[in-house]
């Protein structure tokens, strides 16, 4: 399907982060990520606390969840990750007793406040990942009621993706049957984490715009890329549509917007090679190489050239769905953003992509046990390695105020930077 058809024609008037936002769970990359997207050109999205959203081992409260909702302004669009109210996050709707009937009464909220407000409604809701999935059948009813709530015009979008697909996994095949008769308004692909700063990027910026995807390993772009069940050119074209963006190829002129894709090769010519790029225009980079860990001989690279600072957007923290749709979200809300609050996100991910996943967090579980991090011994130990790896430069110089691990385990921190004059 075209990205063309999803542009809704009635653009989003006044205030630049007035948007509503129900993240996934309670981790950084899902709700203060797309919530600091949403914020680029000032304000700030209406979060609900973090105590309020699920956790690894938690559900959130759909009882809770629905009485914030009806308590957010009626003048702004909602941006709702649906299992948060279903199953209470995306860990719980992989192993949720509920039934079809349940799941879909907790969703009815989120009817209820479109119809009330009149107001677009940008969603998504997962196919869940093999072998977790307790109840694959309740899942996907739950996901074809959605459809057809999208064809009844309850969302301006619907963006259904599927969880980690590893070899073996039903989700692209369910995806592809799904997608055969999705109306306009629904886009199917792989997808989770990043999936809710897409979204948010069709809500605030949703002008088409073009971008041109250029891989370090053009040959290797076109193998099948892990967790996706798909060519990573195709995970490419999937999220710059889900972003706003049309691909175009190298002879059709300028476009708006160049994704480097790091897929592997020499780090040094990569490096070059989006030094260039930036001469030209606007540059988003997507570390795809490896899943969780960015590459720091790149990254090494790109600061010696000095030339983070200058990027619309980076990701290298998940895989490489996470990323390519990260890099795709920010880079589109990145244009008309307050320059400070750019440079400030450029450096939060820089600090989380490739500080903490690439060198904290081996240093962290080397000198603490996993299942000791959830104490004050592994709490302390974070802060003192993490203060060790500062300062940082993007474009301002930033050190590190804070840290904690808030799920009690080494895949994801929060943190916070301080700037300096």
């Amino acid at each position: 399907m075209s990205p063309a058809r999803f542009l809704w024609p009635l653009l989003l008037s006044g205030a630049s982060s007035a948007q509503i936002l129900l993240p996934l769970d309670s981790r950084p990359a899902t709700s203060t990520l797309p919530a600091r997207m949403a914020g680029l050109r000032g304000g700030a999205p209406h979060l609900p606390p973090a105590e309020m959203l699920g956790n690894a081992t938690r559900g959130a409260d759909p009882v809770a969840l629905s009485g914030w909702l009806a308590a957010q302004p009626t003048d702004r669009p909602l941006v709702v990750a649906l299992d948060a109210l279903a199953y209470g996050g995306l860990v719980q709707s992989r192993s949720s007793p509920l039934s079809a009937a349940q799941a879909l009464a907790r969703l009815q909220p989120v009817r209820d406040w479109q119809a009330r407000t009149r107001q677009p409604v940008f969603a998504f809701i997962t196919l869940p990942r093999e072998p977790d999935a307790t109840d694959r059948a309740r899942n996907l009813a739950v996901v074809k009621a959605m459809i057809e709530w999208a064809r009844a015009g309850v969302f301006r979008e619907l963006h259904v993706t599927w969880d980690d697909a590893l070899p073996g996994s039903p989700a692209p095949l369910e995806g592809a049957a799904l997608a055969k008769d999705a109306p306009a308004n629904v886009r199917v692909y792989p997808g989770a984490d990043e999936v809710l700063s897409l979204l948010s990027a069709r809500a605030l910026s949703p002008e088409l715009r073009t971008v041109r995807a250029v891989y370090s390993d053009p040959v290797a772009a076109q193998g099948v890329v892990k967790y996706e069940g798909i060519p990573l050119t195709r995970s490419t074209e999937n999220h710059a549509a889900a972003a706003g963006y049309e691909v175009v190829d190298a002879g059709s002129g300028p476009a708006d917007l160049t994704l480097f894709v790091y897929n592997g090769g020499d780090t040094r010519q990569a490096a070059l090679k989006i030094s260039a790029l930036l001469r030209r225009g606007p540059v988003a980079v997507a570390d795809v190489a490896a899943v969780n860990l960015g590459n720091t001989r790149l990254w090494g690279d790109l600061q010696t050239l000095r030339q983070s600072a200058n990027l619309r957007a980076l990701a290298a923290w998940g895989t490489p769905g996470n990323n390519l749709g990260t890099a795709l979200a920010h880079a589109k809300l990145a244009e008309g953003a307050d320059p400070v609050r750019q440079d400030e996100l450029l450096a939060r991910e820089y600090a989380n992509d490739v500080i903490y996943s690439a060198q904290l967090r081996a240093a962290l579980r080397k000198e603490v046990p996993e299942a000791r991090l959830n104490t004050p011994e592994g709490q302390a130990a974070l802060l003192r390695l993490a203060q060790a790896a500062f300062p940082l430069r993007v474009g301002q110089l930033y050190t590190l105020r804070d840290a904690s691990l808030p799920w009690g385990r080494s895949f994801e921190w929060q943190f916070e930077l301080q700037p300096e004059p």
